[in-house]
């Protein structure tokens, strides 16, 4: 489900869900791909045979901030924004990785519109998101990323 909307009628869905996106699968290949970007190789990510042999979460793991990264492409499935010319990422409020993904795993975002602020030129916008794996009993990822949209 994908909300639609523009920059005046923003300010009128404070409060409301967003919507949710698609599954995304979290492939080994994905894990080993983002371990080479970010020079995190933690054998809980990379080493199946050992992780599979040695780690309590029976096999290789997502990286927590891969999880977070996803973030990106998962909103843009969730809120369109038809007059804006361009959105940046502000920061983030809070994240927590309440359970580990299991490579494997598929996950999606539900997205709430916690806030909504006039800046120059636009709005800064809140996020309430809450990433989760399929069939998993918690929450992978609850975060407040905090974007700008002009």
């Amino acid at each position: 489900m994908t909300t639609t909307t523009t920059l005046a009628e923003l300010p009128a869905l404070k409060g409301t869900e967003l919507g949710q996106s698609d599954w995304f699968e979290i492939t080994q290949d994905r894990v080993n791909t983002f371990a080479d970007a970010t020079d995190d190789h933690q054998w809980i990510h990379v080493d199946v045979e050992r992780a599979t042999a040695e780690s309590p979460f029976g096999g290789p793991i997502a990286h927590g901030y891969l999880t977070l990264s996803l973030l990106i492409p998962m909103y843009a499935q969730v809120l369109t924004v038809s007059d804006a010319k361009m959105g940046v990422n502000y920061g983030l409020n809070k994240v927590r990785f309440p359970a580990p993904v299991p490579v494997g795993a598929k996950i999606r975002l539900t997205a709430t519109l916690k806030d909504v602020e006039e800046v120059a030129g636009g709005l800064q916008l809140t996020i309430g998101a809450v990433i989760e794996a399929e069939g998993a009993a918690k929450p992978v990822c609850i975060a407040e990323p905090v974007f700008r949209t002009y």
